[in-house]
């Protein structure tokens, strides 16, 4: 019985996580990729605009810290005249926004 309750708590934690990245891909590709790109790299017409960073750069990935991310989701950017390089996402939770940034992780090569 212990058995069979420790394998239930497994798959309901990897499919909660599975669920998890899920979400933060489709919340990446509905409110990041447009500038940053599908593949994190910000070659789209937008992120060559603002010049977004290429998020598979190991040094680019390295130098971004985990709570700048955050930060920069839920607050947006400026630049500094005060104009907006970033909208802040809307409708999203902290453990949303936590999962979006692990989700940008992926994309360092």
């Amino acid at each position: 019985m212990k058995k069979l309750l420790t394998l239930s708590i497994a798959i309901i934690a990897v499919s909660a996580l599975s669920a998890s990245a899920a979400d933060a891909k489709a919340n990446y590709e509905s409110n990041c990729a447009k500038c940053h790109g599908a593949d994190g790299k910000g070659q789209t017409k937008m992120g060559q605009k603002l010049g977004v960073k290429d998020y598979t750069d190991a040094k680019v990935q390295a130098d971004l810290k985990d709570d700048a991310a955050i930060k920069a989701i839920k607050e947006g950017l400026k630049d500094k005249d005060g104009k907006t390089l970033m909208k802040p996402a809307e409708g999203m939770s902290d453990d949303d926004i936590k999962a979006l940034v692990a989700y940008m992780r992926t994309f360092k090569k």
